[in-house]
């Protein structure tokens, strides 16, 4: 590593490297901002400690978080009937930018500890194995697991703004709490495989929100759906190998597998379960909103055209003037529409 410079024993800028792939070493300073914060190091503050003192690490707090998320999105729904929406563009645009540079800053922090890790031992390593279930890794996902509560205040602005509440919506927002909370009691070392895809898409999807909410219309939009599903076939396809191999190593050793895999049996069904339900409703809602949405503006321009026709018909027929069909081009070029002579 060539050091550039360095400030006290927390900054350190370098020739980006294998080692410090952004030439900063991230989690130096994600240490520095827990002592600011908190007082302690990050290990202190967020390494994930079940039933302790820290928020939402016992079976209790995260059902009464998922009990109240669920009480005041259904029940706000109901009274927002009554009241005229509120519009807190200013506070859902800063909302938005918040979980952008968070996601961009957590999936950067993962990142630093991936790239040596897959470099210098492989693939199977970085999913499997015990040793890649490491203190800062443990650090990172109790963070981005407080991120996905935090993501609960997007259902609070639809409420508020009295937009739809999606089944979609809503079952994935509190799914996914609890997905996290389930995969760091289980210790699953795969789990980073879908915490940094979705860390990645929220990067995109919460941006094309900012830039929506200030008026500016994106091209992508689709894009952010599709990335979504991308994501949950990338994510399946780890997860079911890591617990076929798990699975098939420990009961079935007759049957070809790579060894063992890291985790909780219980843990790696859950998310092998949720992550397929997820596919599974994400492409329904991909199909609704934008297949079925193109099929029936097609369906709605061929009807407007047969009934444009069908009224000029009647029009020639009657000697009473139509409305005349748009004009089409065959491939030489020349004009179809006819024209009428004067009468």
């Amino acid at each position: 590593m060539s050091l550039l410079f360095q400030y006290g024993d927390w900054l350190e800028v370098s020739v980006p490297s294998v080692e410090r792939p952004f030439g900063v070493h991230l989690y130096s300073l994600l240490d520095k901002s827990a002592q600011i914060l908190a007082g302690k190091s990050a290990y202190d503050a967020w390494y994930f400690r079940p039933n302790s003192q820290q928020w939402f690490t016992s079976n209790q707090s995260i059902a009464l978080a998922l009990i109240v998320y669920y009480v005041v999105i259904f029940g706000g729904y109901f009274i927002m009937k009554l009241l005229p929406a509120f519009k807190l563009k200013a506070l859902f645009q800063l909302h938005n930018l918040i979980l952008t540079a968070i996601s961009a800053g957590l999936l950067a922090l993962f990142l630093e500890q991936l790239i040596p890790m897959l470099y210098y031992h492989g693939l199977f390593y970085a999913i499997c194995n015990e040793a890649s279930w490491s203190e800062q890794m443990v650090v990172l996902y109790y963070l981005t697991y407080l991120s996905k509560v935090y993501e609960f205040v997007d259902t609070f602005f639809l409420v508020l703004r009295k937009k739809p509440l999606t089944f979609l919506h809503t079952y994935h927002h509190g799914a996914t709490a609890l997905l996290m909370y389930t995969q760091l009691l289980g210790r699953t070392a795969v789990s980073w495989v879908p915490v940094t895809l979705n860390l990645m898409v929220h990067v995109i999807m919460y941006w094309y929100y900012f830039q929506a909410s200030r008026g500016i219309r994106l091209w992508w939009k689709q894009w952010v759906t599709r990335l979504q599903i991308i994501q949950f076939v990338i994510d399946l396809g780890f997860v079911y190998f890591a617990s076929y191999t798990y699975f098939s190593n420990k009961y079935f050793p007759y049957m070809p597998n790579c060894g063992t895999c890291f985790g909780d049996e219980i843990a790696a069904i859950f998310g092998c379960a949720l992550l397929t339900s997820y596919l599974f409703l994400f492409i329904g809602f991909y199909a609704k909103s934008y297949v079925n949405k193109s099929r029936t503006r097609s369906r709605s321009t061929a009807a407007a055209q047969a009934t444009a026709e069908a009224a000029y018909a009647l029009g020639s027929a009657t000697g009473f003037g139509g409305i005349a069909p748009p004009e089409t081009k065959p491939s030489n070029g020349v004009s179809t529409r006819r024209t009428r002579r004067k009468e």
